[in-house]
C-alpha cells in the first residue's frame, strides 16, 4: 500500500484520511446536439467542436428540479458505495442554479435521499464548487467531526444561458455527479490548495437583474490555463509527489481547449488526461464528478490510483487536489 499523501507534523495528533467510497451521476435524458444549434449562429459542428470539443449536451426539462437531480446522483454515489443514506453525517452541495434563493438545495437533497441524520450546506464557487466542497468534507472526516459525507455537484446551467450568445449558448449543458467519503486509514484525498481573485469577476458573471451568464471567452481561456496549471503543480508538490506519479488528471470540464493546453503544460500524455466534455458539455460544479466517473466506468480509473483535480471558475476561484482513489486502509 502507498504511503498516505500526507503526513502528520511532529507533536501535532495524526488524522484520518477521507476515502472515496463510491460514485454517482445523474444526467437529463433530452440530448440537443451541436450540430442542431450552431446554424443559428452562422457556423458549423466542425467549428464549434474544434473550439470547445462539444459535440452535444444534456438539457433539463422545463419543470425539472435542480435539487431531484441532485438527488439522483446521490442515491446512484450511495448504491456504489454500498452505504444507506441514514449513515450520512453531511450532505453538501456544489451549484450556483439552486431551484430557489431559499431554501438551499442541500437539505432538500438530504430529505430526498433518506439523510434525516446528516447536516446540509449548499457550497458557492462556480465551476470550482465541487472541489472546495469535497475539501471542506474531507476536514469533517479527518478531524472525526463526521464518518460519512456526500458531495454532489448540480448544475442547471440551460436556465440561465443565454441562446443568443455564441459564447455560452453552445457550450453549457446541465448534469449532476457525487461521491461518498468515508474515514480511511490511509491514501484519501491529500492536499487541495484552492485560491482567488476577485479583479476577475466581471470576465465570467450572471448579474441579478439579466439572469443571465456573460462571459469573456478569451479573458476567461487566459487565466484558466495559466491558474490551472499553477495550482496543479502546487497541489502535487504539497503532497509530496511529481507529476510522473500522477495516473490520471481530472481536470474541470471547461473548453477542450483549455484540457488539452494545460496537459501539455504539465507534460501528462493524452491518455492520462481526462476529457469528456463532447456529449456533456460545461456542466460547472458537475463537471468534476462526472469526468471521476466517466473515468471509472471506462476503465481508466482504478482503485488505488493517484488523482490529480482541478478547477477553475467565475470569481475568479480555482484550486487543485490529489486524491488517492478508492476504498483505502
Amino acid at each position: 500500500m502507498r504511503e498516505p499523501l500526507t503526513a502528520p507534523v511532529a507533536g501535532e495528533r495524526a488524522l484520518r484520511s477521507a476515502a472515496v467510497l463510491g460514485c454517482g451521476t445523474a444526467l437529463p435524458k433530452h440530448a440537443v446536439a451541436t450540430a442542431e444549434l450552431a446554424p443559428a449562429f452562422g457556423v458549423d459542428e466542425d467549428w464549434v467542436v474544434g473550439r470547445t470539443g462539444v459535440r452535444s449536451r444534456r438539457i433539463a426539462a422545463p419543470g425539472a428540479r435542480l435539487s431531484e437531480l441532485a438527488a439522483a446522483a446521490a442515491l446512484d454515489a450511495l448504491m456504489h458505495a454500498e452505504l444507506a443514506p441514514d449513515a450520512l453525517d453531511l450532505v453538501l452541495v456544489a451549484t450556483m442554479t439552486a431551484d430557489e434563493l431559499t431554501p438551499n438545495a442541500a437539505p432538500l437533497v438530504a430529505h430526498a435521499i433518506g439523510a434525516e441524520n446528516a447536516g446540509a450546506a449548499d457550497v458557492g464557487a462556480a465551476c470550482t464548487a465541487f472541489l472546495s466542497a469535497l475539501a471542506l468534507a474531507a476536514g469533517q472526516i479527518e478531524t472525526g467531526r463526521a464518518e460519512h459525507a456526500l458531495v454532489v455537484g448540480a448544475e442547471i446551467l440551460s436556465r440561465f444561458t443565454d441562446t443568443s450568445d455564441r459564447a455560452t449558448a453552445l457550450l453549457f449543458g446541465d448534469g449532476a455527479g457525487a461521491v461518498v467519503l468515508g474515514a480511511g486509514d490511509g491514501g484519501g484525498l491529500g492536499p487541495v490548495v484552492l485560491h482567488c481573485d476577485g479583479r476577475g469577476r466581471d470576465a465570467i458573471v450572471a448579474r441579478r437583474e439579466r439572469g443571465l451568464i456573460e462571459m469573456d471567452g478569451q479573458e476567461t481561456y487566459k487565466h484558466a490555463v495559466a491558474r490551472l496549471t499553477e495550482a496543479s503543480r502546487e497541489a502535487v508538490a504539497a503532497a509530496g509527489i511529481e507529476l510522473d506519479d500522477v495516473d490520471l488528471f481530472v481536470p474541470h470540464q471547461a473548453n477542450a481547449r483549455i484540457t488539452r493546453a494545460v496537459g501539455e503544460r504539465l507534460g501528462l500524455p493524452a491518455e492520462r488526461v481526462v476529457d469528456c466534455i463532447a456529449e456533456l458539455g460545461n456542466t460547472s460544479a458537475a463537471t468534476l464528478p462526472l469526468a471521476l466517473a466517466h473515468a471509472e466506468r471506462d476503465g481508466r480509473l482504478r482503485e488505488g490510483d493517484t488523482v490529480l483535480l482541478a478547477a477553475f471558475g467565475a470569481g475568479f476561484t480555482w484550486g487543485a487536489g490529489v486524491i488517492e482513489w478508492g476504498r483505502t486502509g
